[in-house]
């Protein structure tokens, strides 16, 4: 059996993430920092497979030492999803804006956080495991009010892109992939445009389809933006649950 780890699995795409995984065959070690929110994810998602589930913040090294002990656990991932990460202070400030803190808050949840939680569960990286950082298009484009957002994701994108060509030749059997899933409906979106209408983004569940291509095709490592791998290949998505 494939096991996941998927962090931020309690809500938006992280959960449409540990869905899909979950009816696919995968196991999954989820974690959120909603633990009400998580505990509902996990009792659903545990009649389908086998599911563990841990409540915190991936920015503490505490749990991403629970997370490790999980890993090591279930013999060995075959993926890792860093989803899991923060928006920074919204109303979204501009750059001259940002609080001291809030940067430091931003960075070490969206860079330092996913890069700590490989290097805690590297040694259980089955052969040919997938690493999927969870990135945005704010990481190549400028947006006002998005740069601390923006340049924690475009750290995150150097540091994968590093990432995938040192493991080129200590590990050339593991995929390292950096995602722009592009605009969703989602809290964190929604927060970003507070009493703005998003219903016309698409659901969550409309880019998993993407991220199933990386995980169980052989696609090499890079970044990647979901609309391009659905369009390349519509036909995976008529197989995902939920794809819209």
């Amino acid at each position: 059996m494939r096991t996941a780890l998927v962090t931020g699995a309690s809500r938006g795409l992280g959960r449409a993430l540990a869905r899909e995984l979950a009816h696919r065959g995968w196991n999954l070690i989820i974690d959120g920092r909603d633990a009400l929110a998580l505990r509902a994810v996990r009792d659903e998602l545990a009649q389908v497979t086998h599911v563990a589930a841990i409540a915190g913040d991936v920015s503490d090294p505490a749990h991403r030492h629970e997370l490790a002990v999980l890993a090591r656990g279930h013999a060995g991932l075959h993926a890792v999803i860093n989803n899991a990460g923060t928006l920074g202070p919204a109303p979204l400030p501009r750059v001259l804006d940002v609080g001291e803190d809030d940067l430091v808050e931003v960075l070490r949840t969206n860079v330092v956080a996913p890069i700590a939680l490989l290097r805690a569960v590297r040694e259980s990286l089955e052969p040919g495991a997938r690493i999927v950082n969870v990135t945005s298009d704010a990481a190549v484009n400028a947006y006002a009010g998005w740069g601390a957002y923006g340049a924690s994701k475009a750290a995150l994108e150097q540091l994968s892109s590093v990432l995938a060509f040192e493991l080129a030749d200590a590990r050339p059997d593991l995929r390292v992939y950096w995602v722009d899933p592009g605009d969703m409906r989602t809290d964190m979106h929604q927060a970003a445009f507070p009493g703005e209408d998003i219903s016309d983004r698409p659901e969550p569940e409309s880019r998993v389809a993407a991220f199933v291509r990386l995980l169980e095709e052989s696609l090499p490592s890079g970044r990647y933006r979901a609309e391009d791998l659905l369009a390349d290949d519509g036909r995976i998505a008529d197989s995902i649950r939920g794809a819209a």
